[in-house]
């Protein structure tokens, strides 16, 4: 039995829908245990390329069975649009996909809410997706959430209507517009009739799991540096993203989380509001065209930058992370001279990234290493050996800093442009 977790070293977008699709072939479950369809894991295979947002990244692997757990906001529409795109693709989930009835759901009033906070704030706007995650995660921890166990009774209708009659007030004041409960009541219980059979209690299946020494892949949505507590709070999402969020969002205890794999960029990215010390700004530049990508879910342009290994350090030790997955390393292909931050100081003294807080993180001086770069395609590398002797000194220069080795590095998007290491 081996439970392993696969997380994002930096502020999410770091490929871990490619690193978890090659991963499952190995696996007996995968699972997702926190977050909302926020999330956006790209995979490209054999099928196709898709784009998923709640239906864990593994379920291309056909032995294997897809959980989605307790700590995850569901967007019924989202899910179902995904159930039904797998389906057609031939990859069918009927009966290997399970959703957790403790799931709560996000609300019309939710993405309605999300958007009129953000608009209320102007200047100090979060940037988040206007998904609904955080208005959902604010009402779990405040008693006010729907869950999908709430349907099996008239639970579901009597705290809709409480909702409604405390969001409509709020929006109201907010200059929305009231929203109508026998619509929203029909449009969920619709949602719940088409889910039903994919609705079950996760609890006994993990445990029994864990008891056959089962195989388990745990999927973490969005980046370590997102996270409520250890992110760049406030510029983070809703929930716990840490390997610790899946003891209490899927049920898994800690002991039995064993592997930690951190799926690292070669670069990095952010979408969004906050912080992003190494960020190139200036957006004619080769760099900023060569690193430029299209967030999967909000289509909104990244934020982008030279990889900092401060940050990356940091998420190794934070998560307990065994080993790297070193993401879009061709991508540097081309460059001459590569940038690499190597540390922070402030007011003369080195700092390391938890002695701040978001707000000190945009005022740190970066110390910057300069790295050679390499000119050669590695596009079709498939042994470390056939990388450039500049490219192989990158990988370790990260494994040293980072103390931590680089088992894999994809040097292209699809699942088999990956080196093993």
């Amino acid at each position: 039995m081996s439970v392993t977790a696969v997380i994002g070293s930096q502020w999410g977008d770091e490929g871990k829908g490619k690193a978890v699709d090659f991963l499952a072939e190995q696996m007996d479950y995968v699972a997702r245990f926190n977050g909302g369809n926020n999330a956006g894991h790209t995979v490209i295979n054999e099928f196709g390329t898709f784009k998923i947002h709640l239906v864990p990244s593994g379920i291309f692997a056909k032995n294997t069975i897809g959980l989605i757990g307790g700590g995850v906001v569901i967007d019924p529409q989202v899910l179902i649009d995904e159930i039904e795109m797998l389906n057609k693709a031939g990859i069918g989930v009927d009966g290997r996909l399970w959703i957790s009835p403790r799931s709560h759901l996000i609300m019309p009033y939710h993405k309605i809410l999300d958007g009129l906070y953000e608009e209320a704030k102007g200047a100090g706007a979060t940037g988040t997706t206007r998904r609904g995650i955080g208005p959902v995660f604010a009402d779990k921890v405040s008693y006010n959430g729907i869950r999908w166990s709430d349907f099996t009774s008239d639970v579901f209708e009597s705290r809709l209507k409480m909702q409604l009659e405390l969001k409509n007030k709020i929006i109201v004041a907010l200059g929305g517009t009231t929203l109508d409960y026998e619509s929203i009541c029909a449009e969920y219980r619709g949602y719940y009739e088409k889910l039903k059979p994919y609705i079950r209690e996760l609890f006994n299946i993990v445990q029994d799991g864990l008891k056959e020494n089962k195989n388990f892949l745990l999927e973490q949505a969005m980046g370590t540096f997102l996270d409520t507590d250890w992110g760049t709070y406030p510029f983070v999402t809703a929930s716990t993203t840490i390997p610790s969020a899946a003891s209490a969002g899927l049920g898994i205890p800690p002991r039995h989380i064993t592997r930690v794999i951190g799926v690292t960029k070669a670069y990095t990215t952010r979408v969004g509001a906050g912080p992003l010390p190494t960020e190139i700004h200036d957006t004619e530049s080769e760099v900023y065209k060569k690193f430029g990508e299209v967030a999967a879910t909000t289509g909104r342009v990244r934020r982008v930058g030279w990889l900092d290994l401060e940050i990356v350090r940091t998420a190794v030790q934070l998560s307990g992370v065994t080993e790297l997955c070193l993401t879009k390393l061709d991508v540097l292909s081309g460059l001459d001279e590569i940038q690499v931050c190597t540390g922070y100081t402030m007011n003369g003294k080195d700092v390391r990234y938890a002695d701040v807080d978001a707000y000190g993180l945009s005022e740190v001086k970066l110390t910057y290493k300069t790295v050679k770069g390499w000119s050669e395609d590695i596009s079709k590398a498939r042994s470390f050996d056939e990388l450039p002797a500049n490219a192989q000194n990158y990988v370790k220069m990260i494994e040293e800093a980072a103390e931590a080795p680089v088992k894999w590095i994809g040097v292209g998007p699809e699942r088999d442009a990956t080196i093993r290491r």
